[in-house]
């Protein structure tokens, strides 16, 4: 499975700001755009011409670069959205919202996307009672998310259940602590995903 190996921090820094792509370092003084706050390389400090493109370009790369999907695969998302009824920029960040790394690392059960994605292939999550080690296996109304049984005293999990509250849970999702549990009431309307993305520049960018 094709996948981006290189350095998190430097796709925070190309964007300008924190994609939170580290979890915790994302948080800490640590955490390099704090440190150089400017695009990385030889001419990252010099000024450079915001054309229209570019701007759709840099949202397209940043959407993509939150969720952790390649080009191929974006494509494929904007594609189905395009052919569904409704606003194109929103069906394309509610099907990005109902991967199942996603719900997992929205539930609070990782602490990053990656994180979620990691435990979600290697076995740890089921869903409705079956085992799912596909990160983009798309959620959908009532579904029941949840920890593997015999994975529940591994340490990612004790941690997830020590710190569950810390971080907001949005409201389609409703989670059960003690049973490390996610239900999914609904996927999510536009104007409760705040994901920092202007949706409407990248099917700019795609509808030409």
């Amino acid at each position: 499975m094709a996948r981006y190996t290189g350095p998190d921090c430097k796709r925070c820094r190309r964007e300008k700001m924190k994609l939170f792509l580290k979890g915790a370092k994302c948080e800490s003084p640590k955490c390099p755009i704090e440190i150089r706050p400017y695009p990385p390389g030889e001419h990252g400090r010099g000024r450079t011409k915001d054309s229209e493109y570019l701007l759709q370009m840099r949202e397209k790369q940043k959407c993509a670069r939150i969720y952790g999907v390649l080009e191929k695969q974006f494509r494929g998302y904007y594609d189905e959205a395009n052919r569904r009824q409704g606003k194109t920029g929103e069906n394309l960040l509610r099907i990005l919202e109902s991967r199942l790394d996603n719900v997992v690392y929205r539930a609070g059960f990782a602490k990053s996307r990656d994180m979620a994605r990691q435990l979600v292939r290697h076995g740890h999550i089921v869903v409705n009672g079956k085992k799912v080690d596909i990160p983009s296996y798309r959620v959908t109304d009532n579904d029941i998310v949840e920890v593997r049984h015999g994975s529940l005293e591994l340490t990612p999990f004790i941690v997830a259940r020590a710190e569950v509250g810390e971080r907001i849970v949005p409201a389609w999702l409703e989670v059960v602590p003690n049973r490390m549990r996610i239900l999914v009431h609904s996927l999510p309307a536009r104007q409760v995903i705040d994901t920092p993305v202007q949706e409407q520049l990248i099917v700019e960018l795609y509808s030409k």
